[in-house]
């Protein structure tokens, strides 16, 4: 028993050393920084930290964080010129602080275009809508439909 739990601990150890890490960051519709983790050569998760600036004046700040899952659409880029092409879903929280603070839910679908620039870094671009679920603020909650567009950069650590 003492060896199959050693072999199976040795194994997820394995496992998780082999899968690839990258950070970076984006802009557009607000600043974000993230985290990416390959779970498989296709396929990823990424968390994410926001900050997003309704209007120009700054009177709604929202500062929050995302989770999403990414997957390639095809297992090779060669027909693309180098590009991939992406899809995904995730789920964004944030708190809004100013005028009509609050919370916003986001559950989101993502479209996105990577090209990989050098072996660890990569730019992108992409794009997300979704419901916004608003709670608090000025009316005590809402349902709107929500969208953001960003290009970034990731760089993949050793």
């Amino acid at each position: 028993m003492k060896k199959t739990l050693l072999g199976l601990l040795a194994l997820t150890a394995v496992s998780t050393a082999a899968a690839a890490t990258s950070v970076g960051g984006s802009v557009g519709s607000g600043a974000s920084l993230h985290l990416q983790n390959d779970l498989t050569p296709s396929s990823a998760i990424r968390y994410g930290l926001n900050l997003t600036a309704t209007g120009f004046n700054f009177n709604r700040l929202s500062v929050g964080g995302s989770v999403d899952y990414l997957a390639d659409f095809g297992p090779s880029d060669a027909s693309l010129g180098g590009l991939s092409p992406y899809y995904g879903f995730g789920l964004g929280a944030g708190l809004y602080l100013g005028t009509g603070g609050g919370i916003v839910l986001y559950p989101h679908g993502t479209l996105g275009l990577r090209y990989n620039v050098t072996d660890p870094l990569s730019v992108f671009v992409e794009g997300d809508l979704g419901p916004a679920v608003y709670v608090g603020g000025v009316s005590s909650s809402a349902v709107g439909f929500g969208g953001t567009a960003r290009i970034g950069l990731n760089y993949r650590l050793p």
